[in-house]
């Protein structure tokens, strides 16, 4: 079943798991560090720049923001790690958010999971990686930011990443830029392939 991205649009927020929408479709979650690009990225695979907010200060999105795509599953894109400028409790509060997201039990599809490409992988990344693995929970690692770096570069820094994240040869990973539009249509058709099964049982 097709899913025509740019059939996106903003569904509304959850500072709660109470304010979530209920799980009628299949759901994508977005992590990552605080500036990593994830607002970007919903922009570009949506093929709209006003449809997310893109913020110039790291970690204001506080809550969980959700888009409804093309009627077919939701983005859940989480609050970033890291770099938040907010006071303590704040801070712990959409941290905490985070965490209950993927204990709760709520049910979620697949998760993207986006590194900066220019920059060594943060232990929060390491840590979210190895939580992923241990708890089997699915994931597409997306490297962002790649129209900074030449192919050689691209691959050199990929294996070192290798080294540091403990992600296999045939680990689902992408190089994209949003800036760019580098590397979102095969993003996008692995989604769909990654999808395909789900969305074939929701629409009988």
């Amino acid at each position: 079943m097709a899913i025509q991205f740019r059939n996106t649009t903003f569904w509304g927020v959850a500072s709660d798991l109470k304010g979530c929408p209920q799980q009628d479709r299949p759901e994508i979650v977005l992590s990552g560090k605080s500036n990593v690009g994830k607002s970007s990225l919903v922009n570009a695979l949506a093929d709209n720049k006003k449809l997310a907010r893109v913020s110039a200060t790291p970690g204001k999105t506080r809550m969980v923001v959700y888009f409804n795509v093309d009627n077919k599953l939701y983005f859940a894109d989480l609050p970033g790690y890291g770099y938040a400028k907010a006071a303590k409790d704040v801070k712990e509060k959409f941290n905490k958010l985070c965490d209950q997201y993927f204990v709760s039990g709520r049910k979620f599809s697949l998760v993207l999971h986006l590194i900066d490409i220019r920059h060594a992988p943060s232990a929060d990344d390491i840590k979210m990686l190895d939580y992923m693995n241990q708890n089997n929970i699915p994931y597409f690692l997306v490297f962002t930011k790649c129209d900074k770096f030449s192919r050689a570069q691209m691959n050199r820094q990929l294996q070192e990443f290798s080294k540091i994240l403990d992600f296999h040869d045939d680990a689902h990973c992408f190089a994209v830029s949003a800036e760019k539009k580098i590397g979102l249509d095969d993003l996008r058709r692995a989604i769909e392939e990654y999808l395909q099964d789900e969305l074939n049982k929701s629409n009988e």
